[in-house]
C-alpha cells in the first residue's frame, strides 16, 4: 500500500501542498483532479521521490519514499513517472526508445516485449520511425509504452493523454487501464479529463489550492460533490436555490444540478429563456437565463432562441 501522511511542500517559501494525507491500495487506479496550478504534478513528483519532503512522509509497503538527499539518482526503482515532456531520445526509433532500459541478454524476449507494448499503445507500425519524426500524440504513446517496459509496481502519469486525438484516446485508455489491472499495477493519474476519473479510476482525489477536498469512489464524488468547484471539474453545473424547486423557507439553501439532471416539462418550477444551443451529438446543451442567472440543461432537440420553457429536476438522472 502507498501511504501519503500529512505532507506539505513548496518550491520556495510559498507552500504549494498543504497537509495532504491518503492511502492507495495495491492495484488501484486513482485519478487526481483539480484546476491548473493546484499541485497535481507536484504531488506526483513527491510520490516518485524527485523532491525532498519538508513535512510529513510517503511510504510504500511500509518503506519510506526518499528524495535526492538520499538517492544519487532521484526516483524510486519500483516506480515509473511519465512527465508531460515525454523524455524520449529523438534520434533513435520508437522501438529503441521503448526498449531502452530492457536487458539485451535475451534479444528475442526483449523484441517480443517491445512489440507487446507497442501494440498496447497502437504504435507497432511506427516501430522503426525515429522519435523526432513522430507527432506529439505519437510521442506521448511511445512514452507510455516506455514507462511500462520494466513493469513498475507503481505508475505515475501526468496528463498522459493530453496530446492524443480523441478517436485514439478512448481505445488507448481502455487498453492501458485493462493492462494495468491485469498486471496489478498501482496507478495514479493527474488529469484534467473527467473521463479518466469517471470511467477508469477506482477512486478520485480532488485538490484545490494545494489542499485535498475529497477522496472517494469517482461515482460518489460525481453525484455528491462537496461544492461547486468539485462539480465543475466534471463539466457545466448549476447552483440553484432550493426555494425555487421545493418552496423551502430558507432562501440561502442551494443545490448543485448537472445539465442532464434537468428536463423540459409542460409545467415546472423553473421558467427559463433560451439563449444559446450547442450541438453535442446525441443531445443539445442549452444555455438559458433564469432571471439574471445562467442555467444549463440538456435537450434532445434544438430550441428556438428567446423561447421560454419550463424545467424540472429529472429524478431518474441522479443515480
Amino acid at each position: 500500500m502507498l501511504a501519503v501522511k500529512n505532507i506539505s511542500f513548496g518550491y520556495t517559501e510559498k507552500t504549494i501542498l498543504h497537509n495532504l494525507s491518503f492511502t492507495v491500495k495495491t492495484g488501484q487506479n486513482i485519478a487526481v483532479i483539480g484546476e491548473s496550478g493546484c499541485g497535481k504534478s507536484t504531488l506526483l513528483k513527491l510520490i516518485y521521490g524527485l523532491y525532498d519532503i519538508e513535512e510529513g512522509e510517503i511510504t510504500y509497503k511500509g518503506e519510506p519514499v526518499l528524495g535526492p538527499k538520499f538517492n544519487l539518482i532521484p526516483g524510486m526503482s519500483y516506480m515509473k513517472y511519465l512527465a508531460q515532456d515525454f523524455d524520449l531520445m529523438p534520434y533513435i526509433t520508437a522501438a529503441e526508445n521503448v526498449g531502452a532500459f530492457l536487458s539485451n541478454f535475451y534479444p528475442e524476449e526483449k523484441q517480443r516485449r517491445i512489440m507487446e507494448l507497442l501494440d498496447i499503445v497502437e504504435m507497432r507500425e511506427f516501430a522503426d520511425v525515429k522519435a523526432q519524426f513522430l507527432s506529439g500524440g505519437q510521442q506521448q504513446r511511445i512514452a507510455l509504452a516506455k514507462v511500462l517496459a520494466l513493469e513498475p509496481e507503481v505508475l505515475l502519469l501526468d496528463e498522459p493523454f493530453s496530446h492524443i486525438d480523441n478517436f485514439r484516446k478512448n481505445a488507448l485508455r481502455r487498453n492501458l487501464f485493462a493492462y494495468l489491472k491485469q498486471k496489478g499495477v498501482t496507478c495514479i493519474v493527474a488529469t484534467h479529463d473527467s473521463t479518466d476519473a469517471l470511467s477508469f479510476a477506482d477512486e478520485t482525489i480532488v485538490i484545490k489550492g494545494g489542499r485535498m477536498l475529497s477522496k472517494a469512489k469517482s461515482k460518489d464524488i460525481y453525484y455528491n460533490p462537496a461544492d461547486k468547484y468539485t462539480a465543475s471539474l466534471f463539466g457545466e453545473v448549476n447552483e440553484i436555490k432550493l426555494e425555487l424547486l421545493t418552496l423551502t423557507q430558507n432562501p440561502e439553501e442551494t443545490v448543485l444540478i448537472y445539465p442532464h439532471q434537468l428536463k423540459v416539462v409542460e409545467e415546472g418550477p423553473l421558467k427559463v429563456v433560451v439563449k444559446q444551443c450547442y450541438f453535442k451529438g446525441n443531445r443539445y446543451l442549452i444555455k438559458s437565463a433564469l432571471n439574471r442567472q445562467v442555467v444549463f440543461f440538456e435537450h434532445y432537440k434544438e430550441l428556438p432562441v428567446n423561447s421560454e420553457v419550463d424545467l424540472a429536476v429529472d429524478r431518474n438522472a441522479f443515480s
